[in-house]
Parts: structure tokens; sequence; C-alpha cells
């Protein structure tokens, strides 16, 4: 069975946390949210919204052989607590180097820049390339796939940006199947 690792970081974005975890689950995927160390060290993080959610383990207890890929989801703050914390820039950096998948979505692809995994050919957030590499940037695709490397634009590409990560980790079957149960033929 395939696993990812979600980390939760206070301030991310609620509709993206909860459509990744709930999508890939769907798909046959082992999701472990994790929190991370520190200031707002809980079980228990806030979304920018004012959502809470339950993350499942301790960041600081993820180990990279143990998972298949690390999604994040965005949100400003979170990006940016992701972005400036040691450990979840130390588990992109070892992801990438293992091979595995690395994904994020609207701001987050911000914090695979700062670990410097971020592929040559990605979307994200509007806007949220002028703090990355502008001329790069996709603006016209839902989801980009580069590499070893997936993203995502926002709130709304949520659905499809689960499902392109339920494709490469368990395979076309399970993405169709996924797909046609939640009524996502927009993706």
């Amino acid at each position: 069975m395939a696993r990812v690792l979600v980390p939760l970081a206070e301030g991310f974005e609620e509709i993206e946390a909860t459509s990744i975890i709930d999508i890939l689950r769907r798909g046959g995927v082992e999701v472990h949210s994790a929190y991370l160390p520190g200031e707002f060290a809980s079980d228990l993080v806030v979304g920018a919204n004012g959502i809470t959610l339950q993350a499942d383990i301790p960041l600081a207890q993820a180990v990279v052989d143990e998972y298949d890929a690390i999604v994040l989801p965005g949100g400003w703050g979170g990006t940016n607590r992701l972005a400036e914390n040691p450990l979840a820039q130390q588990l992109l950096k070892d992801f990438a180097a293992e091979g595995k998948w690395v994904a994020a979505m609207c701001a987050a692809p911000y914090a695979l820049h700062v670990a410097g995994v971020l592929s040559p050919r990605y979307t994200c957030y509007p806007s949220v390339e002028e703090q990355i590499r502008p001329d790069d940037r996709v603006a016209d695709e839902k989801v980009v796939v580069d590499g070893k490397v997936i993203t995502s634009q926002g709130p709304g590409t949520a659905i499809c940006f689960g499902l392109e990560i339920v494709r490469q980790l368990v395979g076309q079957e399970s993405y169709e199947a996924v797909r046609n149960g939640t009524l996502s033929t927009f993706c």
C-alpha cells in the first residue's frame, strides 16, 4: 500500500488539506498527517480559516523510508512555517534525494523552492510565482507533473491534485474509480 506524509502547519489551507487526505484515502493510500515542532506544537493544528484538524503524528516521527511521497497543502501561514522549519525543509530534501514524490499546491511550492527541490516546470497560486521563478510557472494547467514533483494551483484544484497523486502512486484504475465516485469529471 502506498503511504503519504502530509505536514500540517498553523495557517494551512483547510480545503486543500482535507481534500488531499480524503482523495488519497479513497484511492487506497495510507495517509499520515503530521504537526510541526515548535511554538504551536500540538496534534491540533489550526488552519487559515479557523478550522482545526487533528494530526496523526509529530513531524519528528516521520521516517522518509516509510513513505512514498510528501504532500504539502498551501495557505501562506502554513507555507511560511514549512519554509522556515529546518525539519520540514530537511524532509523535503530527503524525499527528493531518495527519488520519492514531492508534491505541493497553492502557496506551498514556495516551500519546495526554499528547499531547492521545486522542479523547473511548476504551477502555484497566482502571484506566488513572484516569490519563486515567475517565468517558469505554468498558468494554464490545474496540475503539473514534472519528474517526481507534482504542483497545483489552489483550493479549487485540490481534488484534481489529489487525484493526480493517486494516479502516480496507485495507478490509472484507482484514479478513475475515485474520479468517477466523487463526480470529479472536471479533472
